[in-house]
C-alpha cells in the first residue's frame, strides 16, 4: 500500500488532514491521530499500514455499537 492509497482510505473513513510537516501528513478524527510518511510512491511499512486499518476499524466498531443501541431503544 502506498501513502496515497492510505490517505484515500483515511479520508473516505472520515479522517481529515490537519497538518503536514516535511514529508509527513497528519490525519485526525475525534481524538485519533495517524501519521503517514509520503515518499514518492514507495510502499508503506507494514506497521504503518496496520495503524491505518486499526484507526479505521475503531470507528466502525463504535458506529455498529451505536446502531445496535438505537435499535434496542426503538423496539
Amino acid at each position: 500500500m502506498t501513502a496515497k492509497d492510505a490517505a484515500k482510505l483515511l479520508l473516505n473513513s472520515g479522517f481529515m488532514q490537519m497538518r503536514s510537516k516535511g514529508s509527513h501528513r497528519i490525519y485526525f478524527r475525534e481524538n485519533v491521530r495517524v501519521v503517514i510518511p509520503f515518499h514518492s510512491g514507495k510502499i508503506l511499512h507494514p506497521k504503518t499500514v496496520q495503524q491505518v486499518f486499526t484507526a479505521i476499524a475503531s470507528f466502525e466498531v463504535n458506529q455498529t455499537e451505536e446502531q445496535i443501541n438505537q435499535d434496542e431503544e426503538n423496539s
